[in-house]
């Protein structure tokens, strides 16, 4: 039996491949490419010293996905596929709806009729909208404020409407806060297209010499240093919780969410001061106005997948500050070009 990872060659999903893959399982990955590599498809397959089944294919194709269910036995599926920048989703949302809703009832439909009711989704801390205090927790009012966070809070809610439909269905809904660093050996990290719209990524591309300065949205916020304070999280952490979820569904039925976040939060400030440590390297930046939207603090309240999958944040943000120089240094423009 194996895995089924949509969005595997994406920036977290080919982190969970690697990890799945060292965990024992025998993995399937499909992902349509638009928004990410096959150069990583073939990165994880180096680092892991293992081939496995590759399928370029759309969500929205679903002779395609049902063929892909016909020739391999699916035992669970981890959904990471999926459009994800909230500025985008803003400008094209009836795209956002379609690829990431529609995809999703595609997903499930077909799930359902290979009997394959076991999965773990991948959702956004986008879920909570606008919080009133933090940390967060699972039980905090959901009330997204852009297209990108209504396709997340939308598939929830489909979700939960399979389960009370069939309870045969196992769900765990891991709710992201903000992943960044990137795999241990510098081989695959994220890998944007164009100007990212993640911090992270932006830094270390000013730090490369790709973008000549940071912009910072706003410096007047009640925060201790005025700029935005959010949760980071290494990659490698929160892909660890997805084995750690997919162990807790085994043999039980349900739907649970989970954040998957460290419960610390830390300024935009702070992150740039400590990839300065990592790197030796100051990051030029101008503050602009703030964005429509931005809270200025948010960060998660991890206690429940702590207590319930036995998950817990490790790595510091320090090491996801290296990890991430390291990433950008072997990789100056991605999957394009390498120097090892």
């Amino acid at each position: 039996m194996a895995i089924l990872i949509t969005g595997g060659a994406g920036y977290i999903g080919s982190h969970a491949a690697v990890e799945f893959i060292k965990a024992g399982y025998d993995i399937v990955v499909i992902d349509n490419l638009v928004n990410s590599h096959i150069q990583s498809i073939e990165r994880v397959k180096q680092l892991v010293n293992k081939d496995f089944p590759f399928y370029k294919i759309d969500l929205l194709d679903a002779d395609a996905l049902e063929q892909v269910f016909s020739k391999h036995e699916i035992d669970a599926v981890v959904h990471f596929a999926g459009l994800k920048a909230v500025g985008e989703s803003i400008s094209i949302p009836l795209r956002y709806y379609d690829n990431n809703v529609a995809g999703t009832i595609r997903l499930c439909e077909i799930m359902a009729k290979h009997q394959v009711k076991k999965l773990v989704f991948s959702s956004s801390a986008t879920v909570y909208g606008i919080p009133n205090r933090v940390p967060i927790n699972e039980t905090f009012p959901l009330s997204a404020i852009n297209p990108y966070g209504r396709s997340k809070l939308m598939i929830e809610d489909i979700l939960r409407d399979i389960h009370t439909s069939d309870p045969a269905w196992s769900i765990a809904l891991l709710r992201y806060f903000n992943p960044i660093g990137a795999h241990e050996t510098g081989m695959i990290g994220e890998n944007p297209s164009g100007i990212p719209n993640n911090l992270m990524p932006y830094i270390t591309q000013v730090a490369i010499g790709k973008r000549d300065k940071l912009f910072i949205y706003g410096d007047d916020y009640e925060t201790h240093d005025g700029t935005g304070v959010r949760d980071y999280i290494h990659v490698a952490d929160l892909v660890k919780g997805h084995l750690k979820a997919l162990e807790y569904l085994n043999g039980k039925t349900g739907i649970e969410a989970f954040n998957l976040g460290t419960g610390h939060g830390y300024s935009v400030l702070e992150l740039m001061d400590t990839f300065k440590r990592a790197s030796g390297i100051p990051v030029a930046y101008q503050v602009v106005d703030r964005r429509p939207g931005d809270v200025a603090v948010c960060y998660a309240d991890a206690t429940k997948a702590a207590k319930m999958l036995g998950w817990k944040a490790e790595k510091s943000l320090l090491e996801m500050c290296t990890d991430s120089w390291r990433w950008q240094r072997k990789n100056p423009n991605g999957y394009e070009q390498t120097i090892i």
